[in-house]
């Protein structure tokens, strides 16, 4: 797992075990960047699930985000928290697009269970059937690299300012 420094001089880079916990346990939304057929660039923020050293996401088959990751399948992720001391993980990687229900569904369940409780609920119910129905896909992507900030901790002058 590659991790670098997203501030230098400005809080401390994730260690590996940070930067999985972070990915791993918590409930922020990742901001999905991609590019559409124009050569533009669009961000979308979406539900995730890190696991295995991959982030998989559900949408429908028909959003905006699959058909662009469809035609150039390089996206960049971030996901922060506003909250102080900021801290957050970005980075670039590849997405591949699965259409495989039987696939999906145990990932999509996951997914529901984080952000929504459990399976019991409208929200959950109305995405899981559009998983079940074939109408979703995951979009899984596999980083490049890792791009981490801290600012509880380590502060040092810049060059500049001494």
């Amino acid at each position: 797992m590659k991790i670098v420094h997203a501030s230098p001089g400005f809080g401390s880079k994730f260690s590996e075990e940070q930067t999985l916990d972070f990915l791993s346990k918590g409930k922020l939304n990742l901001l999905l960047g991609t590019i559409d057929e124009k050569g533009e660039p669009n961000v979308h923020p979406v539900w995730y699930l890190f696991e295995n050293g991959k982030f998989y996401i559900e949408t429908s088959k028909t959003a905006k985000k699959a058909n662009n990751a469809r035609k150039k399948n390089i996206v960049y992720f971030c996901i922060d928290d506003e909250k102080m001391p900021y801290k957050g993980v970005r980075g670039k990687g590849t997405v591949r697009i699965s259409e495989d229900i039987n696939a999906n569904i145990p990932i999509a369940k996951k997914i529901m269970i984080k952000y929504t409780g459990n399976l019991d609920n409208e929200v959950a119910k109305f995405l899981m059937n559009a998983v079940k129905n074939g109408f979703s896909v995951l979009l899984e992507i596999t980083p490049k690299y890792f791009a981490t900030w801290d600012h509880s901790t380590g502060f040092t002058e810049p060059e500049h300012f001494s």
